[in-house]
């Protein structure tokens, strides 16, 4: 019964304050699941946001389904679920009638303008974990290599991520099993 109180804020803490959608939110998502209670670890997280960013949909309620199964079963994935969407839903309805309202006005031009630095250093961050976690497990040959191809596929001949990703699983797969 706890753990489905702590999914819930957790939840509705990293949607409240990830201004921006799902990738501003997956650091708090992060600071969550993984340091603040455990469920996961960085590893798990970033396996777990890899997969979900090759599903379609919105990331931060697929990475609440998944936590909240884990966490909670299913009970957990509706209070999880709820608990990222349905702030959004209010808040979305009652801004989009204050910015349409204010549309012109130099503070909230300001305001939407002058987060975009933070958001920007808390991907820069679950990136950096991301890259830690990553090179102690393949090393840093490997990881470049994969991230030089990768880029290569989506820069250059437009592929899109979700099937780069997919074939990443499918090389770590066949390539980089740990017994």
């Amino acid at each position: 019964m706890m753990e489905w109180w702590h999914l819930l804020v957790s939840f509705f803490l990293a949607n409240v304050f990830g201004y921006g959608g799902g990738p501003s939110s997956i650091p708090l998502m992060y600071q969550e699941v993984v340091p603040n209670h455990a469920w996961m670890t960085s590893s798990g997280f970033s396996n777990m946001l890899a997969l979900g960013n090759a599903l379609p949909g919105p990331i931060a309620t697929k990475i609440a389904a998944y936590v909240g199964y884990q966490v909670g079963g299913w009970p957990g994935v509706l209070i999880a679920i709820a608990a990222t969407i349905v702030p959004s839903i209010i808040a979305l309805i009652f801004l989009l009638n204050m910015l349409q309202k204010y549309k012109q006005s130099p503070v909230i031009k300001g305001m939407t303008l002058l987060v975009q630095p933070v958001i920007a250093i808390m991907m820069l961050l679950v990136t950096w974990s991301s890259f830690v976690e990553s090179t102690k497990t393949i090393g840093y040959l490997q990881f470049f290599g994969i991230a030089a191809v990768s880029l290569y596929f989506i820069q250059k001949r437009k592929i899109h991520p979700a099937f780069v990703i997919v074939a990443a699983f499918v090389y770590g797969g066949i390539f980089l099993q740990h017994s």
